[in-house]
Parts: structure tokens; C-alpha cells; sequence
């Protein structure tokens, strides 16, 4: 399998694509393509990035503007803009920490760290209370791998084909998408891998009735391997949105606990009101030991992720399992704080929640009647529309740029729609109407 055929199994639409390259020619003005050119000379290239697709000059609530002025309804945004972009409170938050302490080095405490802290842990699932900061999510993942095999003496962990976890060579190790992990070399050790319960992609032949195999096969491995340390999962991919079965997530807590290795929630992408609930668990039925959130923590403005623990695994007090330079820089904290008043002060998870099943029936009414759709999903503010084509999943996402709405294509044929859980009603129903429009032209 080539290199960009891998790649766009994860996304869909790598840099060499002609219809990208045709989306460019069409729409990038001589002004852009030369800021292009200069980013393409400056930056190392790598797939779904460098060369870059257009240039931004702005950004704000829902939309992203280009720099010839054209605006697009965001439904993508790497997943960090739950408020939105440039929230007033988050800006001010932010400018108003940097004039009061911009900065708090190793050995050294302050009132932001503290409080975003213990904010998190009284939202989090019962028991979830000792939290740790770090700059970006594959750091944060890193952090509970560590805290894993600590607590536990065991190095291996089992993980899902298709997840991801982060670009870092740890948390590649443990994801499971081929183009962040094909022709690297080796990787982290004790990195064991099972299908995951995605319903409309079981390998292992559940077909239209699932018979639970996907968790049979995960305690199996436990069984068989005996000294596995953490089990590592999204409780719902995000990508793909894709909904373990009702009682998956119970069996596999409980093979777990049996099994004596700890489970580890990865909610970078879902966290914050994203799914309807505060936090993605709340729809699984089980507590993990260990949840790692992100992305939209730092309220789309700067970078933050967090690791919130049982507080019976705070057991490290020798050792180092996070120590980075800004581990609790009240700036970043600054910002998960005003991103924290907003969700809660907007009722933005409650929002998320009804916001969605409504528009979730508006996407099923729309297309249900539509020969290359297999699929429509949807959990709060997160939508993934399968269609049965690679090459019209791509076709779609270019009409719908052109049409003024952002998202991206999962695994080929899934198109992802997560809009800012802030948006305004008139604008959602209109990228609705995009998204159906361009799906019915094929």
C-alpha cells in the first residue's frame, strides 16, 4: 500500500490529491500562493499539513477567514473551538494573566494552576481527583503511559487499529492509524493492538448483529498476554464517531479489573460538552482510572492538556512522569479556566446535547433517502456522514470549501462535522444545507 493511499485511509484527503490541487488553482489568488510557497520553504513537509492547503487572516466565533476575504463556517478546527474562536471572555482572561504573571517556572505554584486543578477534578467522574498539565495531548497521553506502568510494573498496553492517540513516537506506538505509524522503524514496545467496536466495520464478523466479539477478542488478549498494564481507548472515536455498542465499555472495565491492568480514557478531541455530556465517559457507563483531556481545554486559543487520575494511583511522589516547562503556566490555566466559565455560564454541553439530536434528524430526514449514504452518526455537536465512496467523500469536501464550509474526511469515506457548540442555530442549519446539497449532487 502506498504512502498516501495510508494516509487518507486516517483522513481522506492527502496533499498530492488532484482534486486539491484543482480546489487551488480555482481559489488561491497569486498573493496566497506566494505566502504558500514561502510556508512550503520554510516548514519540513509532511502529509495532511506542509504544503498547506490556503492561508488564514482570521478567525473568530465560528469562522475562519482567508486572506482574500472569504469566510468558512468551521467544522473542523483540529477539534479545539467548543467556545469558538476568539471567545471575549478566554481573550481577556488571557491578556489580563499575561499583565499579572505571565509565567510561574519548575518548583513554583500560582492561583490559576491550583484552581483549573481542582476545577477539573469536581467536574470529572467520581474518584477522578489529582490532575496533571501538559502542553499538548500526545504529551498528556505520554504522561498517563508512564503513570500506568508505574502504578502497575507492567510496560504493555492494548489499544484499538484505527485510534489515535497523538503523533509523539509514544503515542503513535499506542494509536493505531497507518500514517503516523508506517515505515518509522520500531516502535514502543508492548504496544498490543484489537479491533475496535466500530458497528459498521467489524472485522470480525458480527455483520448487523453484534455478538460482542470486538470485546471478547480485547479480554482475550489480556488473558493471553498476562502482564498488560493499561488498556487505552477513546470511549468514542471521534473521527469516525463511532459508538461502541450498549454494555461494550462494562465488559471491557471489567476484563480490566480481572485482568489487573488500568483503563485509560483518551478524550482529547471529545471532552468539554462535545458529545452532550461534559465529558464522553458519562456515555460509556463505567469511571476509567485515568482520562486525558485536551484540544478545546485551552479554549482555542492556546495549547493544554490535562490528565486526571483516581486518586489511588498518586503513587510517583519519586519520580518524574510530567515535568514540563509549562506544567502550570497560569497563562494556559488562565485560558481553561475562562474556556470552563463559558461552557458552564453558556450551558453549552446542555446545548450540545439537544442542539444535536435536532440536527441530527434534520441530517437523517434530508438524506435518508440518498443511494451513496450508508450511514449518518451523531452525538451532541459531533456528526459523521458515511458514504460508500472514497472518491465522492472527497469530491463532497471540496464543493462544501467552495461552498464556504471547513471539515475533513475520516478513514475515506466519513465526513466529520464538528461545529463550534456556540454556533449560532441559522448558521448550523445552513452548513446542514451545504453538507445535503453537495452529498445529493454525488
Amino acid at each position: 500500500m502506498s504512502p498516501d493511499r495510508r494516509a487518507s485511509e486516517a483522513e481522506g484527503d492527502v496533499n498530492a490529491s488532484p482534486l486539491r490541487l484543482e480546489w487551488q488553482r480555482e481559489n488561491i489568488s497569486p498573493a496566497a500562493a506566494e505566502l504558500l510557497q514561502r510556508d512550503a520553504g520554510a516548514f519540513l513537509h509532511q502529509d495532511l499539513s506542509t504544503p498547506c492547503l490556503n492561508a488564514l487572516a482570521c478567525a473568530d466565533g465560528s469562522w475562519i477567514e482567508d486572506t482574500q476575504g472569504r469566510r468558512y463556517l468551521d467544522f473542523h478546527g483540529n477539534m479545539v473551538h467548543q467556545v469558538g474562536y476568539a471567545h471575549p471572555h478566554v481573550v481577556e482572561a488571557v491578556k489580563s494573566q499575561i499583565d499579572e504573571l505571565c509565567f510561574a517556572p519548575r518548583r513554583y505554584t500560582n492561583s490559576r494552576a491550583i484552581e483549573l486543578a481542582e476545577r477539573l477534578a469536581a467536574a470529572s467522574p467520581a474518584r477522578l481527583s489529582k490532575v496533571l498539565f501538559a502542553p499538548g495531548g500526545s504529551a498528556a497521553i505520554g504522561i498517563a503511559l508512564k503513570l500506568a506502568r508505574i502504578v502497575t510494573g507492567r510496560h504493555k498496553t492494548v489499544s484499538m487499529w484505527d485510534s489515535f492517540h497523538g503523533a509523539s513516537m509514544d503515542a503513535c506506538s499506542v494509536g493505531g492509524e497507518s500514517g503516523f505509524r508506517w515505515g518509522i522503524g520500531p516502535l514502543l514496545p508492548g504496544s498490543e493492538h484489537v479491533p475496535p467496536p466500530d458497528p459498521l466495520r467489524c472485522p470480525l464478523g458480527c455483520g448487523g448483529s453484534c455478538s460482542m466479539a470486538c470485546a471478547n477478542y480485547l479480554e482475550y488478549v489480556l488473558d493471553r498476554e498476562g502482564d498488560v498494564g493499561a488498556v487505552i481507548a477513546e470511549p468514542i472515536r471521534c473521527t469516525t464517531v463511532a459508538v461502541p455498542p450498549p454494555g461494550y465499555w462494562e465488559r471491557v472495565k471489567a476484563a480490566c479489573q480481572r485482568h489487573g491492568a488500568l483503563l485509560i480514557f483518551d478524550e482529547i478531541p471529545t471532552c468539554l460538552g462535545r458529545t452532550g455530556e461534559m465529558f464522553a465517559t458519562a456515555h460509556t457507563g463505567v469511571v476509567p482510572d485515568i482520562l486525558v483531556l485536551g484540544k478545546g481545554l485551552g479554549g482555542g486559543v492556546l495549547p493544554l492538556a490535562a490528565v486526571v487520575a483516581d486518586a489511588r494511583l498518586d503513587v510517583a511522589k519519586p519520580r518524574s512522569i510530567g515535568h514540563y516547562t509549562h506544567e502550570k503556566n497560569p497563562v494556559l490555566c488562565a485560558a481553561g479556566l475562562a474556556t470552563l466559565d463559558v461552557i458552564e455560564q453558556e450551558g453549552l454541553a446542555e446545548r450540545s446535547k439537544w442542539l444535536g439530536k435536532q440536527t441530527l434528524s434534520e441530517f437523517e430526514q434530508l438524506l435518508k433517502d440518498v443511494r451513496c449514504v450508508r450511514e449518518v452518526r451523531g452525538v451532541g455537536l459531533l456528526f459523521g456522514i458515511e458514504l460508500d465512496d472514497r472518491a465522492a467523500a472527497e469530491r463532497i469536501l471540496y464543493r462544501c470549501l467552495s461552498a464556504g464550509l471547513n471539515f475533513k474526511v475520516s478513514m475515506g469515506t466519513v465526513l466529520t462535522l464538528a461545529p463550534p457548540l456556540n454556533i449560532a442555530q441559522d448558521d448550523l442549519s445552513h452548513a446542514v444545507q451545504i453538507v445535503c446539497d453537495a452529498i445529493r449532487q454525488g
